[in-house]
């Protein structure tokens, strides 16, 4: 024990100084530049004079035509309101593509029965390849001609489904979403409108997702937004606001954004399919899918951006309890360490711009090491204060409080800042109390939610090297909270 001291003094003495002040310190002048950033874009955004009115836009004949996709794995409990909620968005040329992803359940009988569906001949085009496609049905009454369903065979994995539905659609652009997902009702026309404004062509384009989880909805429509009643889903919806409105807005203002949600983005199907689609064994189908469109056009010489939106237009349900959580988690994590692996080949690369200079060398420094120094570290006063408690010397005194200190408190500045930042701009909550409440939630999160999510990091790192097999896992769905009438 005497020589684990030795070491422990002799690391702090030597390394460990210099190396937790600097990490820490790029993290917080990131974290301060992204800021700087977000403010700026979400300005920008709110103070911009549009030319293109959204009223004028959605009853326009010359609209650009969108497909939403939306794969549905045994999804019964709630297939019938969310395909509702689709079909009834604000806009005047889009379809509605569900694809029945080889469900085990009643979903695809439940389509059929709900929007009197019969199986039509359909030209197939597999421009990115798929499980096997059992068919394609239509409605036969004409309220429902926007919708589409495609059968197919399951392949383990959302992005099969999307890439089928990708495959399936007939217009320009797609809009990939979860079937369980409530959108906003102008969610195309806000999505659409910097594909249209955008002097550089435009790839894709995304917005803030929240938690539905104790919201009200009324047949498949949002009714009023309530903050989460459940202990992680209030996190979660913390987590959300936190990163939505000031990490992918500052991303985006500097043109470098290599994550538009797979719950919510809109994309450019040309370049979609010549990146190959979504990647069906990817754990981060929709990071990975980001950045090799963005390699597409950098490999062809072409200027491009991809926008994020500072408006929650859509509405998921979260892992209600922790052992759905730490599966998601698991699942993300894997995700980010595959992603970069597989894209090692672009950082630093000149060729690829804020790709490879400052988004990908990010994300490996302050989202996949993160994670692993912060468990040295503790690992380190853990073993300090156990050593010096026999020893009589503390290793560590100031040295860790000041700089603990600090960190806690930027940290949760920059949390409430989002929370007063989202609730000034758009009005999020119901009242008062539950903005009082995610302030509350803000000041424990760095001591019993983030744990979790570290905990969760490394193990999708050692389920990653060890080459576990994959197993996504299902969300089981509660359903919506529905209005009393």
């Amino acid at each position: 024990m005497r020589a684990l001291y030795d070491f422990l003094v002799n690391f702090q003495d030597s390394y460990n100084n210099w190396f937790m002040v600097v990490y820490a310190s790029l993290y917080v002048i990131f974290y301060l530049v992204f800021a700087f950033l977000s403010y700026y874009a979400i300005r920008k955004y709110v103070l911009t004079k549009h030319y293109i009115n959204e009223d004028v836009l959605l009853k326009s004949n010359q609209a650009l035509g969108v497909s939403i996709v939306a794969p549905a794995f045994n999804e019964s409990t709630t297939i019938v309101y969310n395909v509702k909620s689709l079909i009834s968005l604000s806009y005047p040329k889009y379809e509605v593509i569900i694809i029945n992803d080889g469900s085990t359940d009643d979903t695809l009988e439940k389509l059929i029965e709900e929007f009197d569906l019969v199986k039509v001949p359909f030209y197939y085009q597999e421009h990115i390849k798929t499980a096997p496609v059992r068919g394609h049905y239509k409605s036969k009454k004409t309220i429902y001609s926007k919708l589409l369903v495609v059968d197919k065979e399951n392949r383990k994995s959302k992005a099969d489904g999307s890439n089928a539905g990708i495959n399936s659609s007939q217009y320009p652009f797609f809009v990939c979403t979860d079937v369980d997902s409530i959108l906003n009702p102008n969610t195309i026309v806000k999505l659409i409108k910097p594909f249209i404004e955008s002097k550089t062509k435009v790839i894709a384009s995304g917005a803030a997702i929240r938690s539905s989880n104790s919201c009200t909805f009324d047949e498949g429509f949002l009714v009023q937004v309530h903050f989460p009643t459940k202990w992680y889903p209030m996190f979660q919806e913390l987590e959300y606001v936190r990163s939505f409105l000031f990490g992918r807005m500052a991303w985006s203002q500097v043109n470098a954004l290599i994550l538009v949600s797979g719950g919510l983005g809109m994309f450019d199907k040309e370049v979609a399919i010549k990146a190959g689609g979504y990647t069906h064994n990817s754990f981060a189908e929709d990071m990975d899918l980001i950045i090799r469109m963005r390699k597409v056009m950098y490999d062809e010489e072409i200027k491009f951006k991809i926008t994020y939106i500072p408006e929650s237009l859509c509405w998921t349900e979260v892992p209600p309890n922790l052992s759905i959580l730490m599966r998601q988690r698991v699942r993300w994590a894997r995700g980010l360490i595959q992603t970069l692996l597989v894209h090692k080949n672009m950082f630093f690369h000149p060729k690829y711009g804020n790709t490879g200079w400052f988004a990908l060398p990010y994300f490996f420094l302050f989202e996949f090491l993160t994670p692993i120094i912060e468990t040295f570290g503790l690992f380190l006063i853990i073993s300090s204060l156990t050593l010096s408690y026999f020893y009589g010397d503390f290793i560590y005194s100031d040295f860790l409080m000041w700089p603990l200190l600090f960190v806690y408190l930027f940290y949760i500045n920059i949390t409430i800042i989002s929370i007063l930042l989202d609730e000034l701009l758009y009005k999020s909550y119901a009242n008062i109390s539950e903005i009082l409440k995610l302030i509350g939630m803000a000041l424990i999160e760095p001591f019993f939610y983030h744990p979790i999510l570290v905990v969760a990091a490394l193990k999708g790192y050692w389920r990653f090297f060890i080459k576990k097999e994959a197993i996504w896992g299902v969300m089981v769905r509660k359903g919506f909270k529905l209005i009393e009438k």
